[in-house]
């Protein structure tokens, strides 16, 4: 199983935020927004919570599991 997200889209709806911007606003590096959108990296809970309510959204509206398994099919 892999953690999909809607980050990128949720930038885009901001009025284009960039990745660096979302960073600073949840405090961490452009980096591990970049790692997470592109599910390199599995952000914390607190991190999650923190991006879905900066969006003013709930956790699973952004994040979203993919079963690998049923994609193969």
């Amino acid at each position: 199983m892999k953690l999909g997200n809607n980050i990128k889209r949720c930038r885009f709806d901001h009025d284009d935020m960039s990745q660096d911007a979302l960073a600073k606003a949840v405090g961490v590096t452009r980096q591990t927004i970049l790692s997470i959108e592109k599910s390199k990296f599995v952000p914390s809970t607190l991190l999650a919570l923190k991006i879905a309510r900066f969006f003013n959204k709930k956790v699973d509206d952004i994040f979203y599991i993919i079963d690998e398994a049923v994609a193969e099919k």
